[in-house]
């Protein structure tokens, strides 16, 4: 395979024998065992029509930006990799789910009350869309004091469902027969809750657990369940916002868009595909994206150090019993040359790789010890990053890897700047006693926080005025960019629940949509209400990071909690 174009996990899994890859679920990620088929992301040149016309049997679809989402035939993969038009393409990945006295906390209702000439600042005139688990439109809070729907659309694995449809299902006199007209479930109840947060009425609380832009109008974008893998990718996430930008742009109205999902895979620099299309179609129409960080802060899944010429380190993890499979990320700079040796429990070397092997990026190592099988592909710098990747693939050969505690041993050989980092896989996949004996606090933000041009939120307790131990660091890796950028309120948060009631949460999710509903009414105070017409993407970012406030005992900028803690008040700089 000579194709420097993919990234390491895809350039593995298309070489594993389909038995070996479904063994592990971040490889199988995006192929279709029945249709034999790849679902990929690329970013291209030139017109799409170029590359459908040379690969019909392909399906592409453009999003924004000259990225795309392809499914394509095995076969044709590496060919279409090679094509001219083609830059880069990479495998999806999956995505993990990472209110009231809070809402007090974020200097929200002082700006609700404040008088625009048109009235409130309610979020009227401004979609809020949720990017999540799906929402139980039957709840109070996203209904109008009519019974009528709030939602303005829904899209549940592609059907889009309109207002219309969902106030004739409302009108049915069972769920059972409502669902027949609008099958939008949210099983987990996670998207129900964030979306009360961002912008629930409180009806069914006599507005005590109102949200921040209760008169928004809703998009609701469901990913997950629907697919028969039963998780969400980040290709779902790309399709899911730029569905949003085109109602949107189509309305002639502002957006602000809530992602409360993410994964661990990746350099942590914000350089992929997903995080390159978010950052680009965040410029563009009137919108501003919303994330959280993570609740990973407090977990044993990053290690990172710095090493010098003729240093030798080592890096060691547990892997706890009854351990189905998981993946190693190392990453370091290209230009430092290091030797990378893997040791297994016993103290036995099972692989090793010399930085002066003429090793090509595209080989596989392919190795096993006792019950585990081993490989491990080396990836190349991208036309996007110069960092290099060595993706570490561990499968059981019977039902489970082997546990007990593993090695990575890295020697400097010429080493120019030295930073190596190492993830194991986010989301709760693994076993809680698995993880890094040595972990680093930092840089345990997931993706796409790390995403420069996304507004990248962290947790805090509102009680407690502190900062909340599970919530996601940053800065990103090697670029040092600042994020979060701010925290919000992310512990005990009290929101809708899936049946018309409340429930309480806690987590990252629970924070960003504290400022997607902050990011609404700024945009209805800017755009709609005329007083700055252009207050969206980085300027809303910027009114968001100069009205935070410090938070007890943290620097600014912090690691934690980036600029400090939201403040709805303040960054308004007309209404104070």
């Amino acid at each position: 395979m000579e194709d420097d174009k993919l990234e390491a996990s895809l350039g593995l899994a298309i070489q594993l024998p389909w038995e070996t890859r479904q063994k592990s679920q971040d490889l199988s990620t995006g192929f279709s065992y029945t249709e034999n088929t790849w679902e990929v992301i690329l970013r291209i040149t030139g017109p799409i029509e170029t590359l459908q016309d040379k690969f019909p049997e392909a399906f592409f679809y453009l999003l924004s930006g000259g990225f795309v989402i392809g499914l394509v035939p095995q076969d044709l993969l590496i060919p279409i990799s090679q094509a001219p038009e083609v830059i880069y393409m990479e495998q999806p990945k999956r995505l993990y789910q990472a209110v009231s006295e809070e809402v007090r906390a974020s200097c929200i209702p002082a700006v609700q009350q404040k008088m625009s000439p048109t009235g409130m600042l309610t979020g009227k005139g401004v979609y809020v869309a949720v990017i999540d688990s799906g929402i139980d439109y039957f709840h109070p809070d996203f209904r109008n004091e009519d019974g009528s729907t709030r939602i303005a659309w829904m899209l549940d694995d592609g059907i889009e469902y309109s207002r219309e449809q969902i106030n004739l299902a409302l009108q049915q006199e069972t769920r059972e027969l409502a669902y027949d007209i609008v099958p939008v479930r949210d099983l987990s109840g996670h998207g129900t809750h964030v979306t009360g947060i961002a912008a629930g009425n409180g009806r069914a609380s006599e507005g005590r657990y109102r949200g921040v832009a209760f008169e928004s109008d809703l998009i609701v974008v469901k990913l997950g369940n629907a697919r028969p893998d039963g998780f969400p990718k980040t290709t779902q996430l790309m399709e899911g916002v730029e569905y949003v930008k085109g109602k949107a742009e189509a309305e002639g109205k502002p957006v602000a868009i809530n992602i409360s999902f993410g994964n661990n895979y990746g350099s942590h620099t914000g350089e992929s595909l997903l995080e390159s299309y978010l950052s680009q179609l965040a410029n563009q129409w009137k919108m501003s994206i919303v994330t959280g960080t993570g609740n990973e802060g407090n977990t044993a899944i990053h290690q990172e150090g710095r090493l010098a010429t003729n240093q030798r380190v080592e890096v060691e993890w547990t892997v706890s019993t009854f351990e189905t499979n998981y993946n190693l990320q190392l990453w370091k700079n290209y230009q430092d040359a290091m030797d990378i040796v893997l040791i297994a429990p016993n103290g036995q070397e099972v692989l090793r790789v010399d930085s002066n092997r003429q090793l090509k990026s595209q080989d596989v190592v392919e190795t096993s010890w006792q019950n585990t099988l081993i490989y491990l592909y080396l990836g190349m710098p991208s036309p996007y990053s110069i960092y290099q990747e060595f993706y570490f693939a561990f499968l059981p050969q019977e039902s489970y890897v082997d546990s007990g505690i593993w090695r990575i041993r890295i020697q400097g050989k010429q080493i120019k700047e030295g930073d190596y980092s190492l993830w194991l896989p986010s989301g709760g996949v693994l076993n809680q006693q698995t993880g890094f004996l040595n972990p680093s606090e930092e840089t345990t933000l997931t993706i796409p926080s790390t995403t420069d041009k996304l507004i990248s939120v962290g947790a805090y307790d509102s009680r407690r005025n502190q900062y909340a131990s599970f919530s996601g660091r940053g800065f990103t890796w090697e670029t040092d960019r600042i994020k979060p950028d701010l925290v919000a309120p992310g512990v005990d948060v009290t929101s809708c629940g899936v049946g018309g009631g409340y429930q309480v949460r806690s987590g990252t999710s629970m924070a960003a949509p504290f400022v997607t509903g902050t990011a609404a009414l700024l945009m209805q105070w800017g755009i709609v209400e005329g007083n700055d017409p252009f207050l969206y993407g980085e300027k809303l970012k910027a009114y968001l990071i100069r009205g935070a406030a410090p938070l007890y005992q943290e620097s600014i900028p912090s690691k934690r909690t980036g600029w400090g803690k939201l403040c709805a008040l303040a960054s308004f700089p007309n209404l104070t």
